[in-house]
């Protein structure tokens, strides 16, 4: 039985590699993906060059990035997996009807991680690319996540307080959890200014026809476009596009 459970902590560990590759903003060296990781200098080697050679690490000088075998897992994941399929044409229309730019996300770990998104007609004053990965406590998609979470959970995710916003303010945990508790009582998600200034956002849940969340669909735009009025259309028709989506997905086990 030892040998399995060497395998299985190896395999653990080279993720453990891949996900401090994948957050990083700027190319890493040995002794910094070592210790993001958590391991010694040797056993990071010996992983980093395994991933080297398939391709899912690129070597420049002395430092490491994600490699090319990367990108091809997430082209994989774009063109056969039934949500990235089935969205594009939600976001699509959302973006047509609302004005706002329509994404859709599905959580990784502690993260969520934006898998889709059709610009409106007037974009964003920020790139968001595909792919990037986002904390779960700030903005309305993070939120619904946390929404499907238990309070000893959430604890564990957003562990720091108070929790800095893009506004210049701040929120407490307790202020985070009665939102949360409003969110799962109200559908939705609404939140302006927490991660970007000046931006908006409206989130609901994508859920699969046997009930489990497996996506938040939202729209983005700038806050002083979204009046009073114009915010309960907006919700109305995030909440009709996230439940038809849900309910085209394909039934599982």
């Amino acid at each position: 039985m030892a040998a399995p459970n060497g395998n299985m902590r190896s395999l653990d560990r080279a993720f453990d590699v891949l996900t401090v590759l994948q957050v990083a903003k700027q190319p890493l060296r040995l002794s910094e993906v070592a210790r993001l990781s958590g391991l010694h200098v040797a056993t990071g080697q010996r992983i980093l060059n395994v991933l080297l050679s398939r391709g899912y690490v690129a070597r420049t000088g002395d430092t490491y990035t994600a490699g090319p075998a990367a990108l091809a897992v997430a082209h994989a994941f774009m063109v056969t997996n039934p949500l990235s399929l089935l969205a594009q044409t939600t976001l699509q229309q959302l973006a047509a009807i609302t004005g706002f730019t329509a994404s859709l996300y599905v959580r990784v770990e502690n993260s969520r991680v934006l898998v889709a998104r059709v610009e409106s007609a007037n974009p964003l004053s920020y790139v968001l690319p595909v792919g990037e990965r986002l904390p779960l406590h700030l903005g309305g998609a993070g939120k619904i996540f946390l929404a499907e979470l238990d309070v000893e959970e959430v604890d564990q995710i957003v562990p720091r307080e108070p929790i800095p916003l893009a506004s210049g303010a701040a929120t407490t945990k307790s202020d985070l959890l009665a939102e949360l508790d409003r969110i799962r009582d109200d559908g939705h998600a609404y939140s302006v200014s927490e991660r970007s200034y000046g931006i908006a956002s409206v989130a609901a849940p994508v859920r699969s026809p046997s009930g489990t969340l497996v996506a938040v669909l939202g729209i983005t735009g700038p806050a002083d476009e979204m009046t009073e009025p114009h915010v309960a259309r907006v919700i109305n028709e995030v909440r009709r596009a996230a439940t038809a989506l849900g309910a085209r997905l394909p039934v599982t086990g």
